[in-house]
């Protein structure tokens, strides 16, 4: 099949398959003969080139190999399984290891290097594309490597359509690619909406050539879709070469360099043989000529012995005797019609002769030069380039490299949201700025229920390429990019963060940093629940594998509940169960490496621990915010909220600095009908907080009506609450009034609360 083989053997008529998978017709429908170039395989083998063994039953001879003067194994490639062994040869252009093959016979000592220079690569009957040039030196060097394979194709604007719109045409597809099955795969991808860029498929083959159509929705990126296309489907593919075969009966890997050194001891092997078979034949026959010259020269005599010979026998036998001759040129003689005995024919004898002698010598020359044999070699090498040479089909793209997952993501603005519960999702801009006209907003989401105590906690707009750093209560990180977040629309809830990253059991996520790149002067801030920090280079965290990576060891019986990204001019403000609180310099904790533990942030008291901290700029450390001051209305506070639905607002400039490691100053009473200190976050008056409690109310208040008072106070009473119902969290919502104008805050950080023994999305653990 030309699909499958470079240069066919066989020439067939009928139905001998397709690329779609199509099996081949009947035998009796089909017919077939040989190709001139499977003769070349052939060539001489009547002459003793090659060793004959008896077939599987002993009714005949087979050959152990061919002649082959053309190096099948290379331009064909071969392809099989036996026990133990595997070979999978690619297919070569002729040409270009004929010219190899050539080279090495008048340079026996070149290199691998020097032979890619007739030799760049594998030719497929398929065409396609060969990207690296790389493996390609791996394999000739080694016998063994691993071949990225694309197809061929081309962009075409669509005719006579009413909107702008574009194709992808695949020309060539990788060797050994199933067409019907590419077409399809293509087709359920899209059904599947794993690849939305297409809006119609079609096959428009022929026997011209390849042609698959495949039309792009309007909106759609040509060079995302086909990297889509590449990645997901056979049109990209990795061929593995394992370059076996039989030497001397055992099996042996081979580079390119010693493939062609065998074959051209073969062929060595095969014209010597081919030399002494002529020499033999040509000796044999030229004994007999001296005996027909000898029988010439003295007819007279031989035809009156011949006349007076009793019979056949004894004539014979009074030849051999009167002139010399050996049996076989005795019985020649007596063969010898008459007509031989004209001057015509005994000229034709003499000039033979002349002609054998000429042909002994050279013959014999052959087999004592050994430059004779390589100048034959060549020669015949040439005389098979000339005859069945053709142009290189597959085309080598010198610097390949494999198609990562960004390249199929369009880059661009996206919201990203994520719910106190720890679901998370994105959508475009465009959502957002199309509908927040108005002054009231949008919702970004909505509840699953009427009960559903999920609300959005963060809501920040991050490039499709940025990365979420998710930190759990075991000390480790794991990341992920904007991308893998479902894309939802503005009120759909999202996909659980427990789902998309490997938890163990028990492990829980306890925040969320999102990180458009990694770069060196950024730090991350962890704290733990025993009030242990550690402050980590944000590059530490470039490389991190599938299952996560240690990002800070835990004491016994402690759990990391807090991460931060700075710049490394912050104030750390750490807040306790007990109503403390410290604040101190950031850089007063050493920046450490991952595995390192820490050093204390502050000194609790029994039962106390740490429930939250807040980072502040130096510049805004004083309680305002950017574009505002102390007196304005956009205060930076503090916000603390107790157990029995007591809290309120204080300044970051209340609470003086320290240094690291005390037991810091008191934030609130928790004595008395406080309780203790469910949570605190940091807010201004435009935002609102969330109240939850173990209940199930959710309370949305403003920042701006909770009390702003100093230190050291009990607090107002904020949530009113049933008999044995305590208040469970807070958080701050980030859907506030000042975004429903048009404005998407920045994410410093998202502290979220995941329940990891419930049902995710869709039933999902």
């Amino acid at each position: 099949q030309p699909w499958n083989l470079r240069y066919p053997l066989i020439d067939g008529q009928g139905n001998f398959g397709s690329m779609d998978g199509d099996n081949a017709a009947a035998y009796r429908y089909t017919e077939c003969r040989m190709m001139s170039l499977a003769e070349e395989l052939l060539a001489d083998i009547e002459k003793d080139t090659v060793d004959f063994t008896p077939n599987y039953d002993g009714s005949s001879d087979e050959p152990l190999v061919l002649p082959a003067r053309v190096p099948n194994l290379l331009i064909n490639g071969a392809e099989g399984i036996a026990v133990g062994m595997a070979s999978k040869i690619p297919p070569h252009n002729l040409n270009e290891i004929v010219n190899a093959a050539i080279h090495v016979i008048q340079n026996p000592n070149c290199t691998v290097d020097d032979l890619m220079e007739h030799v760049p690569g594998p030719d497929f009957p398929t065409a396609g594309i060969i990207y690296g040039s790389a493996p390609i030196r791996q394999m000739y060097e080694t016998g063994r490597g691993l071949l990225q394979l694309r197809a061929k194709v081309h962009f075409e604007q669509l005719k006579g359509q009413k909107r702008e719109a574009e194709a992808i045409i695949v020309d060539e597809v990788p060797y050994q690619t199933n067409k019907a099955k590419l077409i399809e795969k293509m087709a359920e991808l899209v059904n599947d909406k794993k690849i939305e860029g297409i809006s119609k498929l079609r096959d428009e083959s022929d026997r011209r050539g390849m042609r698959i159509v495949i039309e792009l929705k309007r909106d759609a990126v040509a060079d995302v879709v086909l990297n889509q296309l590449f990645k997901l489907t056979p049109m990209q593919r990795t061929f593995g070469v394992t370059m076996l075969s039989i030497v001397n009966g055992r099996p042996q890997v081979l580079g390119l360099k010693d493939m062609l050194v065998h074959f051209l001891n073969h062929r060595k092997t095969v014209i010597l043989r081919r030399t002494r078979f002529d020499l033999a034949k040509a000796k044999a026959r030229l004994h007999i000529l001296e005996g027909l010259r000898i029988a010439l020269e003295n007819i007279d005599a031989v035809i009156e012995l011949i006349k007076q010979a009793d019979s056949t026998a004894s004539a014979k036998l009074e030849l051999q005797q009167r002139f010399n001759l050996s049996e076989i040129q005795a019985q020649q003689i007596l063969d010898m019609p008459l007509k031989r005995l004209t001057g015509l024919e005994r000229k034709a004898i003499e000039e033979e002769y002349s002609e054998l002698l000429e042909l002994v010598q050279k013959l014999t020359r052959i087999l004592t030069d050994s430059k004779e044999v390589d100048r034959i070699s060549t020669e015949e090498l040439i005389e098979i380039r000339d005859s069945y040479s053709d142009a290189r089909r597959t085309y080598i793209e010198p610097m390949g490299e494999d198609i990562d997952l960004e390249d199929m993501i369009q880059e661009e603005d996206q919201v990203v949201t994520i719910s106190h519960r720890g679901y998370a999702k994105r959508c475009s801009t465009s959502i957002y700025r199309a509908q927040r006209r108005g002054g009231k907003g949008v919702m970004g989401t909505k509840k699953l229920s009427d009960d559903d105590d999920d609300f959005v906690s963060e809501m920040f707009v991050a490039s499709t390429h940025a990365y979420l750093l998710i930190f759990t209560s075991a000390g480790k990180i794991h990341w992920l990019k904007v991308y893998h977040l479902p894309e939802a629309g503005r009120t759909a809830r999202g996909r659980a963060i427990v789902n998309m990253v490997n938890l163990e059991d028990g492990e829980q996520v306890t925040a969320i940093l999102p990180v458009r790149q990694f770069e060196h002067g950024k730090y991350v801030v962890l704290i733990t629940r025993k009030g242990v920090i550690k402050r980590v280079d944000l590059m530490d965290f470039a490389n991190v594998r599938k299952g996560g990576i240690r990002a800070t060891n835990l004491d016994e019986g402690d759990v990391l509940i807090g991460a931060r990204l700075t710049e490394g001019n912050r104030d750390c403000l750490i807040c306790t169960r007990e109503g403390m609180a410290i604040r101190f310099k950031e850089d007063d904790a050493r920046v450490m490496g991952r595995t390192a533990r820490g050093v204390r942030a502050i000194t609790l008291e029994d039962n106390d621990e740490v429930v939250n901290i807040v980072t502040v700029p130096e510049e805004l450390a004083d309680g305002t915010t950017e574009g505002g001051d102390a007196e304005s209305a956009n205060v930076y506070s503090l916000l603390t909220i107790c157990q029995n639905g007591f809290g309120k607002r204080t300044q970051i400039s209340e609470y003086r600095l320290q240094s690291r490691g005390g037991k810091g100053v008191i934030d609130i009473k928790t004595e008395g009908r406080n309780g203790p200190v469910v949570g605190t976050c940091r807010v201004t008056d435009s935002e609102h907080a969330m109240i939850i409690t173990t209940g199930g109310k959710v309370i949305r208040v403003r920042a701006k009506d909770i009390s702003l008072i100093g230190r050291n106070t009990m607090g107002v009473s904020l949530v009113n609450l049933s008999e044995g119902e305590a208040v469970a969290a807070v958080a701050r919502v980030a859907e506030t009034e000042g975004e429903a104008e048009g404005e998407i805050l920045e994410a410093d950080a998202v502290d979220v609360d995941v329940e990891t023994d419930g049902p995710g999305e869709g039933g999902e653990q």
